[in-house]
């Protein structure tokens, strides 16, 4: 599968301020993560992507072409930005079809492209005509997306755009994104809530301080071997008893409870062993169960390691 970014050495400073140092990654079709905390450099690879901004030093290039200066290439990208400025008078149709014909398109296919959108991005129709700043925080995400889906790109760059969904609202807009990437549209999409990028990405790009700490991405590449967590937080009704149990069963390395929440946390011999017995287990040990969650994922661990030296 050939891949649709190509970056070798890229760079991008800001004066003496480091935005991306010296990193090589490609991009393979369909939906990928890009994780870090605050700061790494994802904003400027969106930025450098999207042909804002152009590198200091390095390649870049985009559907194999440079997407700095070249509105050829640019025509096959979309991109929405984590900030929010939508007009205050006009509903979601109205500034599409405004969006559209800036675009080149006639009204009357800028109209048909507003409608297939919205309707694309499952926004109900009642809500087409309302004030964009009446709108929830969910639909008038949804609305964000449609002008993205606008000229039909190749292309879709997501900067943060499941902040301040509730759960169910990241599910729904989850699933918008994997119809889309089923459809054939690629989605680089970046977000702090790690739980649902590992649910929706196949590929991930991992950016610490402007780099590309190799050995921590190559946990979470998709060849990488599966490995389960090496502990396990649950919430149950005696954490004692359950804590016995795994005792008892030759499972734990360590434990700590916490009597006020009703939580324990394990620390495993034998992931492995658990976690292919999970259910068996879980039941013999007679505790009800409320919650169970690994105490990191291997995405988490990767961007809460030390920074490269």
């Amino acid at each position: 599968m050939s891949a649709i970014v190509e970056a070798e050495n890229l760079s991008r400073f800001y004066g003496m301020y480091l935005g991306l140092n010296n990193v090589t990654f490609s991009v393979r079709p369909g939906i990928t993560g890009v994780v870090g905390p605050n700061g790494a450099g994802k904003t400027t690879l969106f930025r450098l992507l999207t042909g804002q901004i152009r590198p200091s030093s390095g390649s870049l290039k985009v559907f194999g072409a440079l997407p700095w200066n070249h509105p050829e290439t640019q025509a096959k990208l979309a991109y929405c930005p984590e900030g929010e400025a939508v007009p205050a008078g006009l509903g979601p149709t109205d500034w599409l079809v405004a969006l559209g014909m800036l675009s080149g398109l006639s009204a009357r296919a800028a109209r048909e492209r507003a409608r297939a959108t919205l309707d694309q991005v499952k926004l109900a129709p009642e809500h087409w005509s309302k004030p964009l700043t009446k709108l929830s925080k969910g639909m008038r995400q949804r609305v964000k997306l449609a002008q993205c889906l606008l000229h039909e790109p190749k292309l879709v760059i997501l900067d943060e755009p499941m902040n301040g969904l509730d759960p169910m609202g990241r599910e729904d807009f989850g699933n918008v994104l994997r119809a889309l990437a089923g459809a054939g549209t690629s989605i680089l999409i970046s977000s702090h809530i790690l739980q649902d990028l590992e649910a929706l990405c196949g590929d991930f790009l991992l950016l610490r301080w402007g780099r590309i700490p190799r050995a921590a991405s190559d946990a979470v590449l998709p060849g990488a071997k599966p490995r389960w967590p090496d502990a396990t937080a649950f919430r149950c009704e005696s954490p004692e008893r359950l804590a016995r149990f795994f005792f008892d069963a030759g499972l734990v390395r360590g434990c700590e409870i916490s009597p006020e929440t009703r939580t324990l946390q394990i620390r495993w011999t034998d992931p492995d062993r658990f976690y292919q017995s999970f259910h068996r287990l879980l039941l013999d040990s007679g505790v009800p169960i409320f919650e169970v969650r690994p105490t990191a994922s291997p995405l988490e661990k990767a961007i809460d390691a030390p920074p490269v030296p």
